[in-house]
């Protein structure tokens, strides 16, 4: 993947060229002051201040065409192998390179019925050592409630994944039961295949669709306009643009009045799964900790321990449920 000249770095090659006019004209005040290496000399002095005024010109100037282009392309890059958004204020002098994500492949029996028992119980084993710096220090590691992996808060920090108001969210929900989910797990687009995230891109580009932007109502709404249109040859009915429109609300609980790049692309993830994807395939992308919370919330309900949740185990589960919370809800509607 190319990688953008920053500002900085223009900068320090500006101040290199000055170095060396400097040197340069050092060099001439040491040497026989003669009227053609005078003359020389003021004119090659005349073509290198030139050229770091030019270059002091160029950031100024603003991004060009082909830098442009060479940002689209990154994204892309970025984009297909899984390694989200890089904001321009992180500062990568300092920051680690992600480990290496390999996408998911599909198995010949992923669509048949897996094999799950309510007897066996699986055997959660987190990860020694952290994701970022495989470094071990016990007790200041935070582990996924999703996956094996563990980190050091300050890794994701390095890394920008971890920001002022998602590190109140990992130290005091880290070790209690709900628990906190990494990166990787949050970044529901890696779990489709190569081949999966190929389609998604071809769409995305076909409709416009600029990576690592924040998308307007108008937006959302003209890309499923077109989603629908490439797949179904007709326009979309106003039944499912309300639907559209439900959909962009919940992505923006916050009433932003836009949605963020990674949010749309869970969503769109989501969506192509769903389209593809048999039940079964689905079950199979659960870890070992989502199966066992699963199950475990399965036995809590099924009190005769026959293999089966009925009405009145339902029922009972409802009450229970809503006598535990009656003191915390203000309604019913809650």
């Amino acid at each position: 993947m190319g990688v953008l000249m920053s500002r900085r770095q223009t900068v320090e090659r500006v101040q290199k060229v000055s170095l060396a006019v400097s040197a340069f004209k050092d060099g001439l005040r040491e040497q026989p002051s003669t009227r053609r290496r005078a003359e020389a000399g003021t004119t090659r002095q005349g073509t290198l201040e030139q050229e770091v005024q030019e270059g002091e010109e160029e950031p100024s100037a603003g991004p060009s065409q082909a830098e442009e282009s060479s940002a689209s392309k990154a994204a892309w890059e970025r984009l297909r192998d899984g390694r989200g958004v890089e904001p321009e204020e992180f500062d990568r002098a300092n920051r680690f390179t992600p480990p290496a994500f390999i996408r998911p492949k599909r198995e010949l029996h992923d669509d048949e019925p897996p094999d799950i028992s309510l007897e066996q119980r699986e055997q959660i084993v987190n990860d020694e050592m952290c994701e970022i710096c495989e470094v071990w220090t016990a007790e200041s590691l935070f582990p996924c409630r999703i996956c094996h992996r563990v980190y050091h808060d300050g890794c994701l920090r390095r890394m920008g994944y971890l920001q002022k108001d998602s590190a109140v969210e990992v130290t005091e929900t880290a070790h209690t039961e709900t628990g906190w989910s990494c990166y990787y797990c949050d970044n529901l687009n890696l779990l489709l295949t190569e081949e999966e995230m190929y389609s998604l891109m071809e769409t995305l580009k076909s409709c416009k669709i600029i990576p690592e932007s924040c998308l307007t109502l108008d937006d959302f709404l003209h890309y499923k306009h077109q989603v629908h249109k490439q797949q179904f040859e007709r326009t979309m009915p106003e039944a499912q643009e309300e639907q559209a429109a439900l959909q962009f609300n919940a992505l923006d609980p916050d009433k932003k009045g836009h949605i963020e790049w990674q949010d749309f692309l869970s969503h769109e993830s989501i969506q192509l799964l769903q389209k593809i994807r048999p039940q079964n395939a689905l079950l199979r992308l659960l870890t070992p900790k989502e199966r066992e919370r699963a199950r475990a919330a399965f036995l809590a309900l099924d009190q005769d321990n026959d293999g089966l949740i009925g009405e009145g185990e339902c029922r009972q589960a409802r009450h229970t449920w809503f006598r535990k919370h009656q003191k915390e809800m203000l309604s019913c509607n809650v």
